[in-house]
């Protein structure tokens, strides 16, 4: 696939300019053009998201000036959290359409009241990664076994073991398996790499 345009989210609780965004931001800067925003609320200082509709506007914005600054290019969209799931709604919009694919880093699956918000992926027709941790209670991967079989787009799934949920895994868990956060990261986005590619 022609070097893709990834639209970048964040999560409800930390802007663009966090490190873990700047971190991920770099790492999906080498499978295609990279364009990160704040949402409304976050770029006026405030700490609750704006209502849904809102944040959807404000994602559709980025994703227009991303497609104007490469017309040629697919467009991905990649989300952190509630960025992710903004994506996927967004995703349902007229004139969306030809988004090729979707990655989340911990889709919040699980509200924190525990209602389960499985509607928007039982619609989505656009293909989406999961990438979540076995330890996110946002979406615990039992919740998500049982949604994903529901889902008409594709779905592909990868697996933090260990993983919270920004995808971190205990310290002592990389000790005795002699690996770092740093390999953990290299592991996800390699699985990134490779649904990207997949999109053709």
């Amino acid at each position: 696939m022609t070097r893709p345009s990834i639209v970048f989210a964040h999560g409800a609780g930390l802007p663009a300019s966090h490190p873990w965004m700047q971190g991920w931001a770099r790492r999906l800067a080498a499978l295609g053009h990279v364009t990160t925003f704040d949402y409304d609320y976050m770029a006026r200082g405030k700490r609750a998201p704006d209502r849904m509709p809102r944040l959807i506007e404000r994602h559709r914005r980025a994703l227009d000036e991303s497609r104007a600054a490469h017309p040629a290019a697919p467009t991905i969209l990649a989300g952190k959290s509630m960025g992710s799931r903004v994506g996927c709604r967004l995703t349902l919009q007229d004139g969306v359409a030809d988004v090729r694919g979707l990655v989340c880093f911990g889709y919040p699956l699980v509200g924190v009241n525990g209602k389960r918000r499985d509607e928007t992926l039982i619609a989505l027709r656009t293909p989406i990664l999961f990438v979540q941790g076995t330890r996110d209670r946002l979406c615990p991967l039992d919740v998500l076994a049982d949604v994903r079989p529901k889902m008409t787009a594709r779905n592909d799934l990868h697996v933090v073991d260990g993983g919270d949920h920004s995808l971190n895994a205990r310290k002592r868990d990389l000790k005795a398996a002699g690996r770092t956060q740093s390999d953990v990261d290299d592991d996800i986005a390699a699985a990134v790499a490779a649904f990207i590619d997949s999109l053709t």
